[in-house]
């Protein structure tokens, strides 16, 4: 392993991606396998958004407990420590006897995911200066793909071998990512600097308080990933059900779809570099409300929901990486923290889209999801309009 003193050799940094990728995709196997899952230990499908709630509750709390940390422990140890116990909550989810099992498993998979963002800090921290934007990039790419392909992963394995393997070998994965991380992470770091967990732990609210960039885009990112959770936590419910009938296969092969949305949001962060970040912002969530037109016709045509799910994802990965993108420009020497800040927020609106979505469907079908989802794309878009929108300067003097 090289020292911050170097360049980080191409693969440890690809190891950082899949690592981040391999642990961010816990957090979404379950949205395709709901129905699988509500069969096997019978639960109501209007209540069965509360595995994927959970996970994000239990992702929202670690970010606020757990990531601060890698700026007091010892950060080799704390990532495998992570990793091992995530490849324990796997476990216990691919052998819950009980709804109750799965539930506490599920929310100790969200709990330790966290671990992605104290290997992308991480990373930054040990990059050197002139390459730790490349670094940081690749190494975020992978939460971004582990994220869009958990569905198209879990929904293969299900239709193979069952709902359960895709947690068994997760959990397989993950301990042999855990004995990698242990062999190439540095076994000497520099001395943390000297303050208490209470006190780290208040400087992430103060920073809500200093810097309204980070407060502006956390509400944004509250919206936008409760809008995207709309879609993507009931999808599975009219797409399984007659006339569609689709496989869990087919259903994850749309995650695909939202790959090739997000790969084009990847240029919003350097138009964000250039002063642009408010217009990408709102041309991005005009382009989300736009895409619930084509969803709401999904069980006529599979084409109009996959020209949806392609454009509202490249809307929520643009806003997603603007917001990164301006938020880590006002304290670089603070980035965890504001990770976790803005993250929690993320987390918060993944949780209440995902429980809010599946008790709309058993009560409106999928035509009222999809004015959920609108309206809150609505709502996020009205509120950048009043309270970010550039007004007195023409466009291109917003480019400065």
């Amino acid at each position: 392993m090289k020292t911050s003193d170097s360049t980080l050799s191409t693969s440890v940094v690809l190891l950082f991606a899949v690592a981040c990728g391999l642990a961010v995709c816990n957090v979404y196997y379950a949205q395709p396998l709901l129905d699988a899952m509500a069969d096997t230990f019978a639960m109501d499908p209007a209540t069965i958004g509360i595995v994927v709630t959970l996970t994000q509750v239990g992702y929202g709390v670690g970010l606020l407990l757990l990531v601060p940390l890698g700026d007091l422990l010892n950060r080799r140890r704390l990532i495998v420590t992570q990793t091992l116990l995530s490849a324990l909550a796997l476990l216990m989810i691919a052998f819950a006897a009980d709804s109750t099992w799965l539930l506490i498993g599920m929310t100790l998979t969200g709990l330790l995911a966290v671990v992605t963002q104290v290997l992308v800090a991480y990373a930054a921290t040990l990059a050197v200066p002139a390459e730790r934007g490349r670094v940081v990039g690749v190494v975020t790419s992978g939460i971004v793909v582990g994220i869009l392909l958990a569905r198209t992963v879990a929904g293969g394995m299900a239709d193979l071998a069952g709902w359960r393997s895709v947690y068994l070998l997760s959990a397989g994965l993950t301990l042999v990512m855990a004995l990698l991380l242990w062999r190439v992470l540095p076994k000497h770091e520099d001395p943390q600097p000297a303050q208490s967990y209470a006190s780290l732990l208040g400087s992430v609210f103060a920073l809500f308080r200093e810097e309204p960039v980070l407060r502006q885009r956390a509400i944004l990112a509250l919206l936008t990933f409760a809008s995207a959770m709309v879609l993507w936590t009931p999808m599975v419910l009219p797409l399984s059900a007659p006339p569609l009938s689709l496989s869990h296969t087919q259903i994850g092969l749309f995650g695909l779809a939202g790959a090739a949305g997000a790969l084009g949001a990847a240029r919003a962060g350097h138009l964000a570099d250039r002063g642009w970040g408010q217009w990408v912002s709102g041309l991005s969530l005009l382009l989300m409300l736009v895409s619930w037109l084509p969803i709401a016709l999904t069980q006529s045509s599979l084409w109009a929901l996959l020209l949806g799910v392609i454009t509202l994802d490249l809307g929520l990965q643009a806003v997603h990486v603007t917001s990164q993108s301006m938020i880590y420009s006002v304290r670089p020497e603070a980035q965890s923290r504001l990770t976790a800040g803005y993250m929690l927020f993320y987390s918060v609106g993944s949780a209440l889209g995902s429980i809010s979505s599946t008790a709309m469907y058993a009560w409106a079908g999928w035509i009222g999801v999809c004015l959920l989802g609108a309206g809150i794309n609505a709502l996020a878009l009205l509120y950048w309009w009043r309270t970010l929108a550039p007004r007195s300067q023409p466009l291109e003097a917003a480019s400065h």
